[in-house]
């Protein structure tokens, strides 16, 4: 019978020296394991290097076997493939190859991988299964399907002291909800078992609070563990506490162990039968930005809550609970699984990871992944036509050119459309057929290609790229219509990541006339566009890589600023339909559309310049239903300023936007700086990059205050308390840079009005007639 179900986890296994690929995978009726029959390790080697590596394989003993199955480079250079059959002897061959300069081609796709792909199984899988019951399959014979999973899943969390003592650990699922607590001499015996909403279950060591973790795991049997950090902190935690106890962290499928280790500063896990996810890995694939990704503050962003313990030395007050009310600490520690659980409900990012293992075979919890996602879905079709990919450079490519961004002419203007090419990228890809074995088939037949940059020549009809932004782009179109958010973004941001990959050393079809051919295709639409605009009489003040400024002033010949925005589109899209007709008589898929419009604009100078800055500026957007103030990278975005800033820039660009007076506003606001009124306000945080003990010759204001913080712990017997990618709280006093919690000096009231209000005053105020200084004169001397 023919069974269906998604694929949860895969990898390789050894027996009697063969590999075996194995698939853990969800079905509708529990989760089933997938041996395949022997598979070999496939790699290619050029064939005038052959003979020499078949010479090397055989003065090592390391058995290999050679085929020419007329295979060829994108350089057209003929190459062998090369067979091994196991990791051991493939890994063995790639350093003597690499020992002896010989190159080796997709040697490093591991062979999981390479057995779905060219299967062109991405996620959903059909297999043969001899009845419903199963659970174990050798053999397998499997194909594409389409399946969407129903997958279970559970958060974790753990909390420990500064040693990584465990204290506890929560679980929190639809129907498992438990903290785990090590007791403590301290504790009474009568403590609460249950609370109204979880269960507390005691251990009488660290080793038996970790056994309890392990059985509570495999009862409940989730697909997925889900956590915060949770890869890179709970799970290598565990994971060393299990080793110093002596046990195995035996939480996958069929009791297999959680395997933890470190490779290149990141901690990669790896469990069979269930998907680790870490929120913050999950979040940031879908392109969501926070100033800080740390949960209290995407959990009060997201689901309008926020975590329990807000003390500035969360793990002193960690600990304090853990001696004096225990019951509190597991509060704590549950809550944070809450949050987790509600966060992915929010943004359903487990639908998103899904669909993104439908469209690409990325495995759902693995962050990122964009130059994999490529190869998976491009590397297939190239076989068929009997080429391979390239190998990654090794100073990581040369860089190519960016996005356009034209320099823009600084000023406050009434009424400012934005004019948008949708997917500009994708589209270009598209329309001018850019590919890698395009470009391979164009160089033979250059009267049938279309011109690219830095000498490429694109073929009109041998590609893949094109033809796969275009199934995407109707996917998307349908998800859009469907109003499924989730694959729509899936989408979006998998054919937004093709330009990228084709641009980064890391991609072995790196070429850097793809990437340029794509990017300055893109600067020269930009620059025809804004000169086709700017012959129909209005003035362009500025572009950005797909998007078009302009001031509509009193030209109102199309009615309108959003009239006139959509008759420029047209007229625009139009010119370019006829434009590549004429030119290089291919179909235009470019398009540009009426995006925004601005009833107020500001564009401001690069600071101490007249010139115009870039990526920078403020609005009033103008809806159907409703106006509002929009800030593109000034300080009210920006996470290294402070809150005081960020309301001044607000409040006082709508003043100004809004037509209202700005000198008592501005008044009030150094008075309330100098009265100390606002203190709360002046608080800045910036993250640390490194150790501390790193910043030797460049010591920047939060690092000032993380040592001055850090002493001041030593002092008290406190534990060290900032680490790198931590952020750092700090004011500045009479003295410096200090953390909140340890200040020891005033603060500097003046350092807040010349470095934070007066330049966001100066930058707009001179278009209105007024300057900073003449406003707060009087001001200065009643309050100095």
């Amino acid at each position: 019978m023919i069974r269906k179900g998604y694929i949860l986890s895969k990898g390789t296994l050894t027996r009697q020296g063969k590999n075996l690929v194995e698939l853990w995978v969800s079905t509708d009726t529990g989760p089933v394991c997938l041996h395949s029959d022997i598979q070999n390790h496939t790699c290619f080697v050029a064939s005038s290097q052959r003979n020499s590596l078949c010479a090397l394989a055989t003065a090592h003993e390391l058995p290999i076997t050679c085929t020419d199955d007329g295979f060829h480079t994108l350089n057209n250079e003929a190459v062998s493939t090369v067979k091994t059959a196991s990791d051991k002897h493939m890994i063995k061959l790639r350093h003597l190859a690499k020992e002896n300069a010989i190159i080796l081609y997709e040697a490093d796709i591991r062979l999981a991988d390479r057995y779905l792909m060219e299967r062109f199984i991405y996620g959903a899988v059909e297999f043969v299964a001899p009845d419903k019951k199963s659970p174990f399959i050798g053999n397998a014979k499997i194909r594409p399907s389409h399946y969407t999973p129903s997958l279970t899943s559970v958060s974790i969390d753990i909390e420990c002291d500064e040693n990584q003592n465990l204290y506890s650990i929560a679980i929190a699922s639809h129907i498992h909800n438990e903290v785990l607590i090590v007791k403590h001499p301290t504790h009474r015996e009568n403590l609460a078992l249950q609370t109204p909403s979880f269960a507390i279950t005691w251990a009488d060591t660290e080793k038996t609070l970790l056994t309890y973790f392990i059985d509570r795991i495999n009862r409940i049997d989730p697909d997925i563990i889900m956590g915060w950090n949770v890869k890179q902190f709970d799970m290598a935690v565990l994971a060393r506490r299990a080793r110093m106890a002596n046990i195995k962290l035996t939480i996958g499928r069929n009791k297999r162990e959680l395997l933890v280790r470190e490779w290149e500063g990141q901690t990669i896990t790896e469990l069979a039968g269930r998907v680790i996810v870490d929120g913050i890995e999950a979040l940031k694939t879908m392109t969501y930005h926070f100033d800080s990704f740390a949960l209290d503050n995407v959990a009060e962003q997201l689901v309008g809550e926020r975590k329990l313990i807000q003390s500035d030395d969360k793990l002193a007050a960690i600990k304090h609970l853990y001696i004096n009310d225990p019951i509190a600490l597991a509060t704590y520690n549950h809550t944070d699984c809450i949050l987790v659980n509600r966060i992915a409900e929010q943004s359903k990012y487990i639908d998103f990871l899904i669909l993104r293992g439908t469209l690409t075979g990325l495995d759902i919890g693995r962050p990122g992944g964009s130059v994999a996602a490529f190869l998976n879905v491009y590397l297939p079709k190239l076989h068929r036509r009997k080429y391979i990919s390239g190998v990654r450079p090794d100073n990581g490519g040369l860089a190519s050119p960016g996005g356009y961004v034209m320099n823009s002419q600084p000023g406050l203007y009434d009424d400012v459309i934005v004019l948008d090419y949708k997917s500009l990228y994708p589209s270009i890809i598209r329309t001018f057929k850019i590919d890698p074995m395009g470009l391979a088939e164009g160089k033979k037949t250059p009267e049938n290609a279309i011109p690219g940059f830095k000498g490429a020549m694109f073929s009109k009809t041998e590609h893949f790229l094109p033809d796969i932004i275009d199934s995407l782009w109707k996917q998307r179109d349908q998800a859009k219509r469907q109003q499924d958010a989730p694959r729509s973004q899936a989408i979006k941001i998998l054919m937004n990541s093709f330009y990228g990959v084709l641009g980064s050393g890391g991609c072995p079809f790196y070429d850097p006339r793809l990437a340029s051919s794509i990017t300055l295709r893109g600067h020269e639409i930009m620059q025809t566009t804004a000169r086709w605009i700017e012959e129909l009489g209005y003035n362009v003040i500025y572009g950005d890589t797909d998007s078009t400024f302009v001031h509509i002033a009193d030209n109102h010949q199309f009615g309108t600023p959003a009239q006139t925005g959509k008759i420029l589109s047209q007229q625009i899209n139009k010119k370019w339909q006829q434009k590549l007709a004429q030119e290089f008589g291919i179909p235009c898929y470019l398009e540009i559309e009426f995006e925004t419009y601005f009833s107020k604009f500001f564009m401001p100078t690069i600071r101490g310049s007249e010139q115009g800055s870039k990526k920078r500026y403020a609005g009033l957007k103008v809806t159907d239903t409703e106006t509002k103030l929009v800030f593109k990278g000034l300080e009210n975005v920006r996470s290294d300023w402070t809150e005081l800033a960020k309301e001044f820039q607000y409040n006082l660009y709508r003043r100004i936007f809004e037509g209202e007076p700005v000198e008592t506003f501005i008044k009030s606001v150094i008075k309330d700086v100098k009265q100390g009124a606002v203190d709360h306000k002046l608080v800045y945080s910036k993250r640390l990059r490194k150790p501390i003990s790193h910043y030797i010759k460049s010591l920047p204001p939060h690092v000032k205050a993380a040592k001055h913080a850090e002493l001041e712990n030593q002092k008290r017997g406190r534990p060290t308390r900032f680490h790198a990618n931590m952020s750092v709280p700090y004011i500045i006093t009479t003295q410096g840079p200090q953390t909140p919690e340890y200040a020891n000096a005033p603060l500097n009231y003046e350092h807040y009005i010349e470095k934070q209000i007066m330049p966001i005053a100066d930058s707009i105020l001179p278009l209105v007639g007024l300057t900073f200084s003449s406003i707060i004169t009087e001001q200065m001397s009643l309050f100095g």
